[in-house]
């Protein structure tokens, strides 16, 4: 798992911890029982403060994302499906909601929106 840090985002450093995390557990790169680094050692690798990475562990934690054993670490929890799925489906509607914007930026018709993403649809194989 490879955490990237951006200074510029505008999103707190912790936040961008806990969303990588995330989605590294939605994508199947971190598995149910994966250890996750110790808290020390991600801070030292990211060149960070322990509590930020202790905020976005234990925000993490709250959700139901993993579980920290005391003296132990802190391990992925297995996922609900109707958890994942809502996730999954609110990306889903982030994007259309994008194209959808894009779509009224040049004047597209719903006709045409729909065709095009039909289009897509076919091109990608989709089931």
């Amino acid at each position: 798992m490879n955490i990237i840090i951006s200074n510029t985002a505008g999103i707190p450093i912790y936040e961008q911890i806990k969303e990588q995390i995330k989605a590294a557990i939605f994508n199947g790169e971190l598995s149910e029982g994966d250890l996750l680094p110790s808290i020390r050692q991600l801070a030292k690798d990211l060149k960070i403060s322990v509590i930020t990475t202790m905020r976005a562990y234990t925000d993490l934690e709250h959700e139901g994302f993993v579980v920290n054993m005391q003296g132990k670490g802190c391990f992925v929890l297995p996922q609900n499906t109707n958890l994942l799925r809502e996730q999954k489906l609110r990306v889903v509607e982030a994007g259309l909601l994008s194209a959808i914007n894009a779509a009224k930026l040049a004047k597209l018709s719903e006709a045409e929106l729909v065709d095009m993403l039909k289009l897509l649809l076919e091109e990608d194989n989709y089931e």
